[in-house]
């Protein structure tokens, strides 16, 4: 199994007099007429509390695209809001994500004391006329102590359950307890009407915790859900972690390793209960994009391929660890992988690079 690089680029790409603002959470969505999404957020720099969604479109299966305006642009001085977009088998989009309100001028909703985050919301949007407009945000209840750190899309599977998955998060309070070492599961089956949770993951290392976390149905009807399975302390990170379910999200196998040594990350299914598991590397090997073809089971996640698909010119701005502690210092990140109507595959992620600044991707094709 290889991977043939066809084309790359950026989605959208800052001026090189001005590379601000900055460009992140690069997600992309197919609609049923062809055309391919990017949502992506704006913001005045890494961790500043200012995130304003907008969205790019290509005609040409990825090759070339044209970025509209923000998607709430009268929400923008109010809230932060930061979503992915994903599409349901009747082609109605959605976005997910979490938004946090705008009480400062150049506010950070980092606390680099407390390794948190300030208190935010689950949100979710729908549009039924293929992005061209959008519903106002609806909340989402958060179950559990913690702000959420939710950087995935909705899954809607074959049954039209709702799967929305999120990482508890430390707030700027250093006494609120907050369970970390868990995905939390967010499950509808009424359309959002009402919600229940559980665990997908849960790593069990002293000291571990979890972020970026993921959930796809495999073409199989199996659900996977993966995430970045951390070290608070001085040594290195975990191999990814995943689970399954085969009842619908409802309930979760053992957390296992995938192996791979990556960070954050996103998921495409493919054929045959394949999946494509994209993430980035800044420590463990060369930096930049990798993407492996992986056939998971409940025993082994079954890597098959694992490969880099984007060089990195620096992994981080100023020579930082490359540790989640040092996030606010990454030079790309948030890669996500989107299968295209022609059977090619579409990477983007954002990027801080010599050789440019904004959204960047590569399309290939899997051999």
């Amino acid at each position: 199994m290889a991977y043939k690089i066809l084309n790359k680029g950026f989605i959208y790409r800052n001026s090189e007099e001005d590379r601000s603002p900055i460009a992140c959470t690069s997600r992309c969505a197919v609609t049923l007429t062809g055309e391919v999404l990017c949502n992506f957020m704006l913001q005045s720099g890494l961790g500043m509390n200012d995130f304003t969604p907008y969205q790019a479109i290509s005609s040409d299966a990825g090759i070339s695209w044209k970025v509209s305006g923000p998607i709430w642009p009268h929400l923008r001085d109010c809230y932060s809001i930061n979503n992915s977009i994903s599409r349901a088998q009747n082609g109605d989009l959605f976005l997910f994500g979490s938004r946090t309100p705008r009480t400062k001028k150049n506010e950070s909703f980092w606390c680099q004391e407390t390794l948190g985050i300030l208190p935010n919301e689950m949100i979710w949007s729908r549009s039924k006329d293929d992005g061209h407009t959008w519903s106002e945000p609806q909340p989402l209840k958060t179950p559990l102590p913690g702000a959420v750190e939710s950087p995935a899309p909705l899954c809607i599977t074959r049954t039209g359950r709702w799967v929305a998955p999120y990482s508890p998060h430390n707030t700027f309070d250093p006494s609120l307890k907050v369970d970390l070492q868990h995905v939390v599961l967010m499950i509808s089956d009424d359309e959002s009407k009402t919600w229940r949770h559980t665990s997908a993951i849960r790593v069990k290392e002293d000291n571990a915790y979890v972020a970026e976390a993921w959930v796809t149905e495999l073409s199989d009807g199996k659900l996977l859900a993966t995430a970045w399975h951390l070290h608070r302390g001085q040594g290195n990170d975990y191999p990814n972690a995943y689970a399954m379910s085969q009842d619908n999200g409802t309930t979760w196998s053992p957390t296992l390793s995938t192996t791979i040594m990556g960070q954050s990350a996103g998921l495409a299914p493919l054929a045959d209960g394949k999946v494509l598991f994209v993430y980035n590397q800044r420590r463990h090997g060369k930096p930049g994009v990798w993407l492996a073809v992986a056939k998971p089971t409940v025993d082994n996640f079954g890597v098959l391929a694992n490969d880099i698909v984007w060089d990195a010119g620096i992994a981080t701005q100023n020579a930082s660890s490359g540790k989640s502690t040092n996030w606010t210092d990454f030079a790309f990140g948030e890669p996500s992988v989107t299968v295209l109507p022609d059977n090619t595959v579409l990477v983007a992620f954002w990027c801080i690079q010599p050789a440019g600044s904004g959204i960047g991707y590569v399309k290939l094709k899997i051999s």
